[in-house]
């Protein structure tokens, strides 16, 4: 087991469930008031939910094959769904239809994707087009982008100024605009001819995550200024990694997989944080509006929700399992110390999670601190300990 294994959090029980579907989830998306989700289903439906009472609000009928992806506008005024059978529905935030079913793709829509500023809707599908609509009149805009493979996702950049595309055969962007490809590079495809399934942005845009198939089950991230690798590939999963999406403050990673999987990343230092243990293949996750939870779905035929670990909740799962701690981590947990303390909600402090390092000053610190402690001193001692320093070092 890897170090990195060896600090993630094992999580069997989800902290809520949503049924109601009668088959396999394919889609989940929330809404930007935090209060909402609509999720979409093999089923041939959607369903809208309140996402603190657990209830489904409407259920969203209209589609003729199974629906198989989703998308809510940033201002959350218009849901737009895509199926199997290449068909596009745009809805109203409340699931009322604004248009009827039209059959603009000739094979299944995998992604959908708003602009920032809920303008325009992408949608990407497996017959190697995406297609740009105006959310105003629900009409196409200009041309289709043509990108020669089939297209498993399709993603705004967070200024909107590009449109990240994965295909089977590479990663290509898009200047959406000018209808102008930018940049085209292999991605997974270059190790042993995997397809390219899943992308995701960082908040400022200068980095973009991509997931790739059982050949290459890693995830991988990408500067934007080169379109060069950045670091080593996150390795963990041993199947399709379906989906991944960021926490809002861009410091955690989600991943979702056939392998049965939710993992948690820090960005940071590509760590797992924490494994989401599922019974059947995950295919979908996203992260609430507040990023204090992951909401994951797939072939058991609902969602789950799970609270994001808390730093201190990490280490008590590590000391009951492991008979010694990667003391660099219990450093990690110092600088949210206060801030913990200060939010009586333990779960605030969840979207800060690897967003720190440490000083060297601490490091030094930590050295001259545990020097003087006793061989039978417990990890518990020793973040005691640190935490009464802490305060002479910042």
């Amino acid at each position: 087991m890897t170090e990195t294994e060896q600090l993630a959090v094992e999580i069997t029980t989800a902290s809520g469930i949503f049924e109601g579907h009668e088959n396999s989830v394919f889609a989940v998306a929330v809404f930007p008031n935090r209060r909402r989700m609509v999720t979409a289903s093999y089923d041939k439906t959607l369903r809208l939910w309140d996402l603190e009472a657990g209830a489904v609000l409407k259920k969203m009928e209209g589609h003729s094959s199974g629906v198989i992806s989703v998308a809510v506008s940033r201002d959350g005024q218009f849901i737009a769904s895509g199926d199997l059978g290449g068909e596009v529905i745009a809805w109203n935030g409340d699931g009322e239809s604004l248009i009827k079913p039209i059959e603009i793709h000739s094979q299944p829509i995998y992604s959908l994707d708003f602009s920032p500023d809920s303008t325009v809707l992408a949608s990407g599908s497996f017959h190697t087009t995406s297609v740009l609509w105006d959310t105003k009149t629900w009409q196409l805009q200009g041309n289709p982008i043509n990108c020669g493979a089939g297209i498993n996702c399709v993603r705004y950049s967070p200024s909107g100024e590009y449109l990240a595309i994965a295909t089977t055969a590479n990663i290509q962007i898009w200047n959406p605009g000018k209808r102008e490809c930018i940049a085209k590079f292999q991605g997974h495809t270059a190790f042993d001819g995997a397809h390219n399934v899943s992308l995701a942005w960082t908040p400022d845009g200068k980095q973009l995550a991509s997931s790739g198939i059982d050949r290459d089950p890693t995830i991988r991230i990408w500067d934007s200024s080169t379109w060069k690798q950045v670091g080593e590939p996150w390795k963990g999963h041993t199947d399709v990694v379906w989906m991944i999406a960021l926490n809002p403050t861009g410091t955690l990673l989600a991943s979702a997989s056939k392998d049965y999987q939710v993992r948690l990343w820090r960005l940071s230092d590509q760590r797992t944080i924490a494994i989401f243990k599922h019974t059947n293949p995950v295919y979908r996750v996203t992260f609430s509006t507040d990023g204090k939870h992951i909401l994951s779905g797939g072939k058991h035929k609902m969602i789950s929700k799970w609270a994001v670990p808390l730093p201190e909740d990490i280490l008590q799962d590590h000391v009951s399992h492991a008979s010694f701690v990667h003391f660099p981590f219990l450093l990690h947990l110092i600088f949210f110390k206060d801030v913990s303390q200060e939010d009586s909600p333990k779960e605030q402090v969840a979207d800060n999670v690897g967003s720190h390092s440490w000083p060297v000053f601490l490091e030094k610190a930590f050295d001259t601190q545990t020097q003087s402690m006793s061989s039978n001193t417990t990890p518990f001692n020793i973040v005691d300990s640190l935490s009464r320093l802490a305060p002479t070092v910042y």
